[in-house]
């Protein structure tokens, strides 16, 4: 039977520690974020919906998207016992260079409409934890002052091949007179795709103002106050302005590109090539034939072709056909570190993180960058400790099952075969 006592005020006065309150209202919202999702959930509170809705939606349905997500939640590890892994080695070399984690940040556009640091957020974000940054054609930054603010860190440069060629080819000239080391030609949107969320909130380049933008902009004056008072929302290397996204885009791209196009950017570009959005293997074999130096395999965050490929379970296929010959990495999906760690256990050199970072910046500009890096670096930490493994290179296939749900009628992934090589 328990003996029951008075209790002792000293034991009290013990138990009672309460925390030092930090007023720092920034500070206190970010530490409070565990997770990416966490952050989304502070992105989408102080966000306008139409600047949230941009990041945060994909094509149509948004099937690629969920499916891609799906994909990484769909793992199991395989962990080694009484392996001491104490000290982890995060860091990797990638494309010529160093990065101190196995992620870096993927081009974005629009960057400044979800917080205005934008890109300089993410590349000062990326130089203090040592990964590389990249730029994308539809930034809201310049080349030279992403360059300014990252000096002596990797700066990568995402191209679209347009309509006036020689607006490509100009930026991509004023990326390598600028110190990028890195040209990442996006070969997925020859023209835009349906994202019906930014349709239906009117959601144009520069933002206009509706009644209902308005209303929705009464509980969040900060941002509005952040818009008006910074310089003018509008692309950095473009001049092209007003319409929705997927006009903007549909004006710019060009659905004629070709592998006459990479042709060309090969002989202006002198660093290293990496061509993104590719979503079969035979467009892989090809691609490392013609020697570029790395592959992303991506559906543009879904935000493209819906019910595209499913980056996640296409990796192991195209590491096994050219991952000797060429770098393999990857994006689309990735919220957690231990999706990174499946990647790279699965094959992946490298991976890109999109709306994880700008989930961060919406919730806290640079201070909110720094923290989705710090919360996916801790995850990839612990992951692999859990693992026991001690460095990125003890990782291995026979640590990760990828449980599929959805699995091909029988004879269909031949036919995609036979018809990608035709």
């Amino acid at each position: 039977m328990v003996t029951r006592q008075l209790p002792n005020p000293v034991e009290l006065l013990e138990l009672m520690q309460f925390k030092k309150p930090d007023l720092n209202a920034k500070r206190r919202r970010l530490e409070s974020a565990l997770t990416i999702a966490d952050l989304r959930t502070i992105a989408k509170r102080r966000t306008p919906k139409a600047a949230f809705d941009y990041t945060d939606g994909s094509a149509e349905g948004e099937i690629s998207l969920t499916r891609a997500r799906q994909a990484f939640e769909d793992v199991e590890f395989h962990p080694d016992i009484l392996r001491p892994a104490e000290r982890v080695d995060m860091s990797c070399e990638i494309l010529g260079g160093p990065s101190a984690l196995p992620f870096g940040i993927a081009p974005t556009g629009f960057t400044r409409l979800m917080q205005t640091e934008g890109e300089t957020a993410g590349a000062g974000a990326a130089a203090a934890a040592g990964i590389p940054f990249t730029l994308s054609t539809l930034g809201t930054t310049t080349i030279e002052d992403v360059a300014s603010v990252n000096p002596d860190g990797r700066n990568w440069f995402q191209l679209y091949v347009m309509r006036e060629r020689e607006i490509s080819y100009g930026l991509a000239r004023r990326a390598a007179e600028a110190g990028f080391d890195t040209l990442m030609f996006t070969v997925d949107t020859p023209v835009a795709g349906a994202r019906l969320r930014d349709k239906r909130n009117g959601f144009s380049i520069p933002p206009q103002l509706t009644l209902g933008t308005i209303v929705n902009a009464i509980p969040r004056p900060w941002w509005w106050i952040d818009f008006l008072t910074t310089p003018k929302l509008e692309f950095a290397s473009l001049s092209t302005t007003g319409g929705t996204v997927g006009e903007l885009l549909n004006a710019a791209m060009d659905p004629t590109i070709s592998y006459e196009d990479l042709a060309v950017i090969r002989e202006i570009w002198p660093g290293k090539i990496v061509i993104k959005g590719v979503q079969n293997v035979p467009d892989a074999v090809k691609l490392v034939e013609l020697g570029v130096d790395g592959i992303v395999l991506s559906n543009h965050g879904g935000r493209q072709l819906d019910r595209a490929p499913i980056p996640f379970h296409l990796l192991p296929k195209v590491v096994r056909e050219v991952g000797r010959d060429a770098t393999i990495m990857i994006d689309t999906g990735i919220m957690n570190g231990a999706d990174i760690v499946a990647a790279v256990a699965l094959g992946a050199k490298f991976t890109l993180i999109g709306r994880a970072y700008l989930y961060g910046l919406m919730a806290g500009g640079r201070a909110g960058v720094d923290r989705t890096i710090a919360i996916l670096c801790t995850e990839i930490e612990r992951t692999m400790q859990l693992l026991g493994v001690s460095s990125l290179a003890e990782l291995e296939p026979r640590h990760v099952t990828q449980l599929q749900r959805l699995v091909p009628v029988a004879g269909a992934e031949a036919g995609v075969a036979s018809g990608a090589a035709r």
